[in-house]
């Protein structure tokens, strides 16, 4: 399979805690735990792990669309429970990076490709938030640049009941492995 990142999405108090601006809430806290032993395996077996994380500016036209949510360097954009507690351990760690991201595709308009491709990834595993809209569209880019992609089913979790369709939709559109 070549050399894999695990991508741990959006996993911010605003999107995870009860009091988040834009919070999944419960089904995003249960998903916490997955992601963290996902993430330690990772680092165990010498992989990439690497922090896809939304970044706004207080004044940002995304919040015409959403309320506010994951403003840079606030309490709501920091990760959430057990994977800040983590990040906190592991990030010095030279396999573990952090990418700021200004819209839904993690690709989009931040160095990850680059990161991604200084270390011959070749498969990208997708964790996180929302699985119809940044785990979906971070699944595209990834395709889009000629990654492979692994969908965690039990790592990823919405707002909506459309978990289940969208992760068919990796599969069909993007050949994404669900697992």
């Amino acid at each position: 399979m070549g050399n894999e990142a695990l991508l741990i999405i959006d996993m911010s108090n605003d999107f995870i805690h009860d009091k988040g601006g834009l919070t999944v809430g419960e089904k995003g806290q249960s998903v916490v735990s997955n992601i963290v032993s996902l993430a330690n395996s990772f680092l165990n077996e010498g992989k990439e792990v690497v922090i896809c994380m939304d970044a706004h500016e207080k004044e940002d036209s995304h919040f015409e669309l959403w309320p506010v949510h994951n403003v840079k360097g606030t309490w709501g954009q920091e990760l959430y429970g057990d994977l800040h507690q983590w990040y906190e351990v592991n990030k010095t760690h030279k396999l573990v990076s952090y990418v700021p991201k200004p819209e839904y595709d993690a690709f989009f308009q931040t160095n990850l490709e680059e990161v991604l491709k200084s270390r011959n990834v070749e498969t990208v595993h997708l964790s996180g938030v929302c699985t119809d809209i940044c785990d979906f569209l971070t699944a595209y880019g990834a395709y889009a640049r000629g990654f492979k992609t692994v969908a965690h089913r039990s790592c990823m979790a919405t707002f909506t009941d459309h978990h289940d369709v969208f992760l068919e939709q990796m599969q069909t559109i993007f050949k994404t492995e669900i697992r």
